[in-house]
């Protein structure tokens, strides 16, 4: 019963996966050469809670599971420093495991949508003579607009912004960005 709770949780039917898994995160999380069962346990925790629907998944999890794991690893070492070497070691393999495990977070999501990117275009029509601001509009003083969550253009008064008319642009050029400035 407990092959199978741990092959659920991996998100595999494989035995000979779900071993060599183990096998990894116990080496992974281990203080020398003594596999800590409570450390082994919180990264399975991990990657069960990421909940991986195939292998790949799995393994993206176990990494994210022993790349957190190091991350609070230097954290620690970097609130404990004692010379500036030290503190400049822990401090960019803080960084590195930050980035990496936000890659990791961004690879978990692109592999899971399929690289799938949605786009949502909407007309938006302003009268002759009216003035509009489309896109996301929050309110001020910390309050969220009560569309805020719709997956739609918003479009509200903006006093003294005049959106072009079709008849204004044509034939007019339109300014090039350019590095020469910088």
């Amino acid at each position: 019963m407990g092959i199978i709770a741990l092959l659920d949780a991996i998100g595999s039917k494989d035995p000979d996966f779900m071993a060599g898994l183990l096998n990894q995160l116990g080496n992974a999380g281990s203080l020398g050469t003594t596999v800590s069962e409570s450390m082994l346990n919180f990264l399975l925790s991990v990657v069960k809670g990421i909940e991986p629907r195939d292998q790949v998944e799995a393994m993206l999890a176990a990494q994210m599971a022993v790349t957190h794991n190091a991350l609070m690893t230097f954290a620690r070492r970097l609130a404990h420093v004692e010379n500036i070497p030290q503190q400049d070691s822990a401090e960019r393999a803080f960084n590195k495991l930050g980035r990496t495990f936000t890659a990791q977070v961004e690879a978990l999501k692109r592999y899971r949508s399929n690289g799938e990117q949605r786009v949502t275009v909407q007309h938006v029509n302003v009268n002759d003579g009216g003035k509009a601001i489309v896109g996301d509009i929050h309110q001020g003083g910390g309050v969220p607009s009560k569309t805020q969550d719709q997956p739609h253009a918003q479009v509200a008064y903006a006093p003294g912004i005049t959106m072009p008319r079709a008849f204004e642009t044509v034939g007019e050029a339109l300014p090039v960005a350019s590095s020469a400035g910088i």
